[in-house]
């Protein structure tokens, strides 16, 4: 193939219609039929990036390699095509206007009037090429954030009509996710809500090429040739996305309405193989007919919206199907965690995660569940914060060091067991204090985390501003909490477990992040693995 290809996701009617699974479902099928696939997405708010949003407007942050704060669905992209994503990948309306203001800045546009169009218009269609002119991928799908007709999508919808011409025939296609709600009442599904998402696209100057409608129940022939018609697509292209019990379904789906099919003939490219779907359809097997059932805790503050942890509770999917089990995640909010009532919420538990977050709010809570996990010997996983309260806890209960705690939530503690590195604390700027993307750790063989990983140094993703207070090493290895993963360059510890406890770490890193389908990350695979060890004693 001499030139990349590109397919713009764009969503109607209502949010929340699960763009970024059909995006990533497609690019599952295409990248099976053997195309170099990649995902971006373009989110139209005026944040830089979803770094500094609070995880209930937006959910989780997802982080890449490279340390980008990006939206959650590119969790979804790697996950679904186990390629990692990057800083090009995710562009918010934030970036693109801080880029031309730069540019406007050092004189670039020669003392011209900086508008919407071209300026801003041509910035985004540079970055919508960005992936496509590097030669790794032949297609590449970009997911338009928002819906058909929000103000702040215009300057996008805008930038991909001007490059679906710009690119020529069978170069660029438009694919238009939408509703087609069912009304009880009626007894009817009602296509009026396309038909007018659909016109409202075509008064931007889009003609979608491929309809994608979500629905509860089945579309009959009769109302895909009805919405063939009046929203001016062929009938092939009229795809149904039905309801699915897991989104890993949605492949498979689509594949039977033939969207993958429909996209190259539009494309003008060759349908090679069927999808090679055989590593993914084994796990969807697996995920599908478990043997038994655990239940893990999930201890975080943000457990009323599911999003704030997604990758997590992907990672106990994909985890739980390599053991053959169901993973019941029951979420507990650490606030309401304290020692008069930690065993009634823990104490019929098959493991405890402690999640990550940032802030003082919860962590008392966190700090109890530790206590009680430890002490009766439930398995035990800490991420970021998690490994974090774990320290603090040790060093209370253990070392006896009651005021010990982090200088994130009191500067002023007598046992700063976890601070923030000399050289962070001069840094004003939120951003610059982080500790963002791929990190190495070295692992200490005969521990734990040697057994989990069974390599001697591993890369995981981190995004973190205070750290374990080297300081305080010597003592916690002493009294048995081990350092079991240092940072080579910096000398930091990015693992910590103790000796004669069924299952007891905390990782500084995210390694939830690193979880997909093909590859479950191993630290969730055998906490799985010890919850039903856990489970059947």
């Amino acid at each position: 193939m001499n030139q990349t290809k590109y397919i713009f996701v764009t969503g109607g009617v209502t949010s929340s219609l699960g763009k970024g699974i059909i995006a990533a479902s497609l690019a599952k099928l295409l990248q099976g039929r053997g195309y170099r696939t990649t995902i971006q997405k373009f989110d139209p708010y005026i944040n830089v990036d979803p770094g500094t949003l609070n995880p209930y407007e937006h959910g989780e942050c997802y982080v890449t390699d490279d340390g980008a704060e990006t939206d959650l669905d590119l969790g979804h992209y790697e996950r679904f095509l186990n390629v990692p994503t990057s800083q090009a990948n995710n562009v918010t309306t934030g970036r693109v206007y801080l880029s031309v203001i730069e540019k406007e800045r050092r004189g670039e546009f020669l003392g011209k009037t900086v508008q919407v169009v071209p300026h801003i218009t041509n910035e985004i269609k540079d970055r919508m090429q960005l992936l496509g002119k590097s030669g790794d991928y032949d297609i590449v799908i970009t997911e338009i954030g928002g819906t058909v007709g929000d103000i702040e999508s215009l300057p996008y919808i805008e930038s991909v009509r001007q490059l679906v011409w710009e690119l020529g025939e069978n170069n660029g296609i438009v694919i238009h996710l939408t509703l087609v709600p069912y009304l009880a009442a009626a007894g009817e599904l009602k296509t009026k809500p396309t038909q007018h998402s659909v016109k409202t696209l075509m008064e931007s100057g889009i003609k979608a090429d491929i309809l994608v409608c979500r629905t509860e129940h089945e579309l009959s022939q009769e109302l895909r040739q009805k919405l063939a018609l009046f929203c001016n697509v062929k009938k092939e292209a009229v795809i149904q996305s039905i309801d699915a019990s897991t989104i890993y379904e949605v492949p498979n789906l689509m594949l039977e309405e033939g969207l993958d099919v429909v996209a190259l003939k539009k494309l003008d490219l060759p349908k090679k193989a069927s999808p090679d779907l055989k590593t993914w359809n084994t796990f969807l097997k697996r995920l599908k007919s478990p043997k038994q059932t655990v239940n893990i805790g999930l201890v975080g503050k943000y457990v009323e919206m599911q999003d704030c942890y997604k990758s997590i509770l992907e990672a106990f999917i994909h985890a739980g199907a390599a053991n053959e089990t169901k993973v019941n995640v029951i979420s507990i909010h650490s606030e309401h965690i304290n020692a008069d009532n930690v065993e009634e919420k823990l104490g019929s538990l098959d493991g405890v995660l402690v999640a990550p977050g940032f802030g003082e709010r919860g962590i008392e809570g966190k700090i109890e569940a530790v206590r009680f996990v430890r002490e009766n010997n439930i398995p035990f996983f800490g991420i970021c914060l998690g490994m974090q309260m774990s320290v603090i806890e040790y060093s209370r209960n253990i070392l006896g060091y009651a005021e010990a705690n982090s200088t994130e939530m009191n500067e002023k503690t007598t046992h700063p067991v976890v601070s923030l590195m000399e050289e962070q604390k001069n840094i004003t700027d939120k951003g610059g204090t982080m500790r963002l993307g791929a990190w190495k750790c070295d692992i200490k063989p005969n521990t734990l985390a040697h057994k989990i990983y069974g390599e001697k140094t591993i890369s995981e993703r981190h995004r973190h501003r205070y750290e374990y207070n080297n300081k305080y090493a010597d003592e916690l290895q002493k009294a048995g909490l081990k350092a079991s993963g240092v940072n080579p360059d910096t000398g930091l510890v990015e693992i910590v477990e103790l000796e004669n406890h069924p299952f007891f770490i905390g990782v500084q890193y995210h390694p939830e992040y690193k979880s997909t389908v093909a590859n479950p990350h191993p630290i969730f695979v055998n906490f799985v693995a010890a919850a039903v060890n856990a489970h059947k004693k």
